[in-house]
């Protein structure tokens, strides 16, 4: 049990059965190690009777659970072995040697049984008792004379029975803990996946190229122990950050054949040595790699490599890491797309509710204009001023968001020009805060303003009033058009956003859509309306802050 503790301590020993693809040159070093725990076990023995009672098989048998057949075949016949060709022991040498051999193989074919079995502990108690038994069994078969071999039995089998079944099941227990440091470890790698996601999803969002790989390669170097990262697309390396990068230039086509089957297959693959990397550069530094394709729901567009400066570097937790962060980034690469295909919806959208400016406004304003050209030059200028302004505002595309106060400027300028045409008859009420702070993409107050005068005032004889506020509240701006018009009719007002026509045009529902594909459904608007008493609608544009979590 010392011995093994001191095991666990050293990191080397740690790493080897802590891998997830045990080689065989791994396993062939594995059974070396517990076969000389078993030979220590065979020394460490009572001398009793001419034989030796004796931990051997300790070693032996917890080889054969950690490492399966071939570590427990070998690490007993190297103990085993020992024991029947080192005269140390008189005439149990031969079945002594044997069931040790024995008890390596039956460990071996258990380690598939202790890997699903919750608790270990009992299992491997279990099992050393059995495997104890049959070494009691062996010992009375094959050693001569068969009553001196009775009476060693009487004498040492029940106390080595109890204390090596007992000696393994606290051995294997002090060695998996070694895997329950693991679990500990893999959590911790988890959060880090999550955490480096959350860093690289603003680069992702914009697209897999050379300036984004780069910032991404960047994040993850410097939050995990990986020597150098780099990122590819399905020819070239978009970037390489850390050691090799003076070779592995980003521009430069795939070099590696690992790199190239992982696009191809679509699969991840581990590189353990310099050979299995394929760097046609004889004294590159990197030694390890493991290697992710990147996806774009089925197809493979690019890949993520993860390298270290030594063999067999790549153990089980940053294996996981590795995945994590694979899959995370496919998510994250395939949302831009989504993120793309929505922006250009809502841009085809915008340009649908563009081209909708009715042309009527256009002619009557122009006519406004004109009447007043002999009489009131000077409102004649004004409202050409309003109008110049309301049409450049309404047709710019390039910006996603603009202030509010833009928005504003706009249906002033529309409300300047139809309250020339209409006089007294349009009423307008601005309860909007000096320097509030809200943005909001353009087009989307104003057509909830134009139905208001439109459908609401206009249809109304003696005409009525349109208010429009703002009122700033702690994660979100409420935005409210209400007007003491003809107001809307329940069936109509419950089928607003499926049937365009009766009221509002494309406006409405556009408005509507574009609220819920920026910040969700729960930002939809809200409309309440009673007839004869007039339209009350309200938008809510969360604050910076409530926009992330979104």
């Amino acid at each position: 049990m010392l011995v093994a503790f001191i095991m666990t301590r050293i990191e080397s020993f740690r790493k080897l059965v802590a891998k997830q693809n045990i080689c065989i040159k791994d396993k062939l070093l594995l059974a070396f190690i517990f076969g000389i725990y078993g030979i220590i076990g065979t020394y460490t023995g009572i001398p009793i009777r001419g034989a030796i009672a004796n931990a051997r098989v300790i070693g032996v048998f917890v080889g054969g659970l950690l490492g399966g057949p071939l570590v427990g075949t070998l690490s007993g016949l190297i103990a085993g072995g020992h024991r029947f060709l080192i005269d140390i022991g008189g005439f149990t040498a031969f079945s002594c040697g044997l069931s040790t051999f024995v008890e390596g193989i039956m460990a071996g074919f258990l380690k598939d049984k202790i890997d699903e079995t919750e608790n270990k502990f009992a299992f491997a108690f279990v099992a050393g008792i059995i495997s104890e038994i049959c070494q009691m069994i062996i010992i009375l078969i094959f050693s001569k004379p068969f009553l001196e071999a009775w009476e060693l039995v009487k004498i040492i089998g029940i106390p080595m029975i109890i204390a090596n079944g007992l000696g393994i099941a606290v051995c294997i227990s002090i060695i998996y803990s070694i895997f329950k440091d693991l679990e500990t470890a893999e959590a911790y790698q988890a959060q880090l996946a999550l955490k480096i996601a959350n860093k690289t999803l603003l680069y992702f969002r914009k697209g897999l190229n050379q300036e984004t790989a780069y910032e991404v390669a960047n994040i993850i170097k410097n939050m995990t122990d990986f020597k150098a990262i780099a990122l590819t697309d399905n020819e070239k390396i978009l970037a390489h950050v850390g050691v090799g990068e003076d070779h592995h230039l980003s521009g430069s086509p795939v070099r590696t054949n690992l790199t190239k089957n992982v696009l191809k297959e679509g699969k991840y693959l581990i590189a353990n040595n310099q050979d299995e990397i394929g760097c046609d550069v004889k004294n590159c530094k990197l030694k390890s790699a493991i290697i992710l394709p990147l996806m774009e729901g089925d197809k493979v567009v690019g890949t993520l490599k993860l390298y270290k400066d030594k063999e067999n570097a790549i153990n089980k937790v940053e294996s996981e890491l590795a995945l994590g962060l694979g899959h995370l980034f496919s998510t994250q690469i395939e949302l831009s797309k989504i993120d793309y295909q929505s922006e250009l919806l809502a841009k085809a959208e915008l340009k649908a509710l563009q081209s909708q400016i009715n042309p009527h406004f256009l002619f009557n304003a122009i006519n406004t204009i004109i009447s007043l050209t002999r009489t009131k030059p000077e409102e004649a200028r004004r409202l050409l001023i309003h109008l110049s302004n309301y049409f450049r505002n309404n047709l710019q595309e390039s910006e996603q968001e603009v202030p509010l106060s833009r928005e504003v400027e706009t249906i002033k300028s529309y409300l300047e020009i139809e309250k020339a045409r209409f006089g007294d008859k349009l009423n307008i009420i601005y309860r909007i805060p000096e320097g509030i702070d809200c943005t909001l993409p353009p087009l989307l107050l104003q057509p909830i303003v134009e139905n208001a005068v439109k459908h609401g005032i206009f249809e109304k004889v003696e005409g009525g009033t349109v208010e429009i506020i703002a009122l700033d509240h702690r994660e979100e701006t409420e935005l409210i058009v209400r007007d003491d018009g003809v107001g809307i009719e329940e069936e109509v007002l419950d089928s607003l956003f499926n049937d365009e026509e009766k009221y509002g045009g494309i406006g409405i529902k556009n408005v509507d859509h574009r609220l819920k594909t920026k910040y969700g459904d729960e930002y939809g608007l809200i409309i309440d309306s009673q007839v004869g008493y007039g339209t009350t609608v309200k938008i809510r544009i969360p604050k910076e802050t409530r926009r992330l979590a979104v």
